[in-house]
């Protein structure tokens, strides 16, 4: 149960469901509704499992979370040696908070990102909104209830009435509240939508999805929120006789000027307090009556405090209207942020160290002011307005995974279009792979299969972990990055058009990749999903196996890199059918500077994984997430296999050899080709 400071119990509460699994649940009055996991999933999308014999959580002492319905999370300083509480704070999130060395509590898990995804935040009748940060406000017509306390949300200032002449619609754009619909009409027009409203006295406004037809009309505002990638909009019903004005009609400002209370005006809304400091007003003229013959210094002073003021208005470190939690909680809320174009000039010394050119811009190292290392993107060719970027670039910002590349910010000054992102040590994959730059590096098997799973990995958050739904559209070496540890780091994602979930086509005006990586799809006006990445990360496993380009795979010159491709797959799986007796092929293909030190099961995996991404036919591709499955599990394997060898060795002793892999997935062993023998 959620409470405040004072330990008030709050209307938050995380238990298990009736189905056996763990959830959060917003117990308003006469109410009980699920925020998370997204009711919006199936069961088996968000890849829980029902009616579980026992209902467990244990958050263990690395700091990982498993849960009985198979679902579980980390924290992002995962180790020993830290101690850390799991916390439903008064506000809905659930956190997990670690323990600093000076005794402060840092955030290193949340399960909302974004707090106005938070059902029931503002009460009934109020709006969450970002001014940037999240406020609560009141819609049209309605005042708050209680000014300490958001959650218990706001109360009409008007008298509905049934009668349809004396009552309008008022638009609120860009804005939902989630769930508790009377009904649901799909493929309507507008006015249908208003009619059933207006039919209805238990109806006050409705949800319409421009475009799409659907009309959610509604008894109960519960859950409001206002964000500017919802496509969607709410029409309040209010009294015609009632004014509205434009200001008082709530909006998110991620990057415009803050919202503040206008008290001379009576329509506009009023935002919640939700800042923990306290601000006390100095009397200006009364220092000056008791001071003036000190009137040189406080001018002085003063020109100091407005000076300071600007400047950290300026380096995005004003925290004025922050929410009451630990300095870890803004450290995370706040990690992505705008910067000027002086800023990116100066901590690239005039853009003199350049470490690359890649098809979307030209990449320069740079330091800083708190010795962070980073890489600057000059993007070029982007069309899109300001506003469409700065929405795009702020959902790249809320993207974290330990195999994608961290984004930290961005600059939007004038021309200058820029993605500011973590330096990452050891450059492109391409480098050490086919030896680019003059590299003498050869990578080993081990950091070779480390890097599939990797960008496994990272594309299998990209498509069904994030938010929003993003594809890359460029995979490629050059856009695999490598750590000081060889660990792989996915740049350049999220440059393509970002997607919602419920979105299946992707409008794109021009092919978007590199030639070689390219999904049959882009040339054949099919619509763009997720499986162009999986395509191109199958190019990407050969190439890994190889060590060499499949473009430079090429028999002669009029043979195009997209017939190679057919005609390695087409080899590759005509081999995979061969029996396990005549499977010498293998060791053929792989790279042969690594003298045939490689791990054979996990070398006719990824062959064989890279095949069925190289399906032409879409459909038979597998997702990245059965890929990752698929790479897990070899290694898993693999890792038994070598240890259960070495004490059969020891003690003249097969069986437990046999006993240890057999306990593995029989349909993964089957898949992968493993053959469980006693010898």
């Amino acid at each position: 149960m959620s409470t405040n400071r004072l330990l008030v119990p709050g209307h938050y509460s995380l238990h298990f469901d009736d189905q056996f699994l763990i959830s959060l649940f917003d117990d308003q009055k006469d109410l009980s509704f699920i925020y998370w996991p997204d009711p919006a999933l199936t069961i088996w999308q968000k890849l829980r499992i029902p009616f579980m014999s026992n209902t467990s959580g244990v958050l263990d002492s690395l700091g990982q979370f498993r849960r009985s319905d198979n679902t579980s999370f980390r924290a992002a300083d995962w180790g020993i040696h830290t101690v850390r509480r799991l916390t439903l704070d008064y506000d809905g999130n659930l956190i997990l908070y670690s323990l600093k060395d000076d005794g402060a509590w840092s955030v290193t898990w949340m399960a909302f990102r974004q707090l106005c995804n938070v059902h029931g935040l503002c009460g009934r009748n109020g709006v969450c909104v970002y001014t940037p940060l999240p406020r609560c406000v009141c819609t049209p017509g309605f005042e708050v209830i209680d000014q300490s306390d958001w959650g218990k949300g706001c109360r009409p200032k008007i008298n509905m009435t049934c009668d349809k002449e004396k009552v309008k619609f008022v638009h609120l754009p860009n804005t939902n509240f989630l769930g508790l619909d009377l009904s649901v009409h799909r493929f309507v027009s507008l006015n249908f939508c208003k009619n059933v409203c207006l039919s209805d006295c238990n109806c006050n406004g409705f949800a319409y999805w421009q475009g799409i037809g659907d009309c959610y009309p509604k008894a109960i505002l519960l859950g409001g929120a206002s964000l500017q990638h919802v496509a969607g909009s709410i029409y309040l019903k209010l009294p015609k006789d009632l004014e509205v004005s434009e200001s008082s009609i709530p909006r998110s400002q991620f990057f415009g000027p803050k919202y503040g209370p206008n008290c001379s005006e009576a329509d506009k809304y009023i935002i919640a307090n939700f800042s923990s400091i306290h601000k006390t007003r100095q009397n200006i003229s009364k220092y000056l009556y008791f001071y003036g013959f000190l009137s040189a210094m406080f001018l002085a002073e003063l020109t100091l405090i407005v000076l300071g003021w600007f400047i950290l208005r300026r380096e995005g470190k004003h925290l004025r209207g922050a929410w009451p939690a630990e300095a870890g909680y803004e450290m995370i809320t706040n990690h992505f942020r705008r910067y000027t174009y002086r800023e990116i000039a100066t901590a690239t010394g005039k853009f003199k160290d350049e470490l690359g050119r890649r098809a979307s811009g030209i990449v320069y190292r740079g330091i800083l002011k708190d010795n962070r290392e980073i890489a600057v993107k000059k993007l070029g060719d982007i069309n899109q307005g300001g506003e469409e970027f700065q929405h795009e670039l702020s959902v790249i910002g809320r993207i974290y995974h330990m195999n994608l590349v961290r984004v930290w910010g961005f600059c939007s000054d004038g021309p200058h279009r820029m993605l500011i992102s973590e330096y990452v040590d050891n450059g492109s994959l391409d480098k050490f792979l086919f030896g680019v730059g003059g590299s003498e590096i050869l990578l080993e098997w081990k950091q070779r299969f480390n890097i599939a799973l990797g960008v496994a990995r990272g594309l299998a958050y990209l498509h069904h972990e994030c938010l929003e739904w993003v594809i890359h559209c460029d995979v490629k070496p050059e856009n695999i990055l490598l750590d000081k540890n060889f660990e792989a780091n996915i740049a350049d994602f999220g440059l393509a058009k970002l997607l919602n979930r419920g979105g299946s086509n992707l409008n794109v005006s021009r092919i978007q990749g590199t030639r070689g990586y390219l999904a049959p799809e882009w040339v054949s006006s099919l619509p763009i999903t997720a499986k162009v990445d999986v395509y191109s990360f199958g190019v990407v496993l050969l190439e890994l196996l190889k060590g060499a380009r499949i473009s430079d795979m090429e028999k002669n010159e009029d043979e195009k890199v997209e017939m190679v491709l057919g005609r390695i797959a087409r080899m590759l799986k005509g081999n995979l059918q061969l029996d396990g007796t005549e499977q010498s092929w293998v060791p053929e293909f792989i790279d042969a500077r690594l003298k045939g030190e490689f791990n054979y099961l996990q070398a006719r995996t990824m062959i064989k994984l890279a095949v069925s991404c190289l399906e032409e036919d879409r459909s038979r591709r597998p997702t990245m997430e059965s890929a990752v499955q698929m790479l897990v599990v070899v290694d898993e394997v693999s890792s038994l296999y070598h240890i259960c060898r070495i004490h059969a060795t020891m003690l003249h002793y097969n069986y437990l050899c046999y006993s240890t892999v057999k306990s593995a997935p029989a349909s993964m062993l089957g898949l992968m080709g493993v053959q469980i023998v006693l010898w």
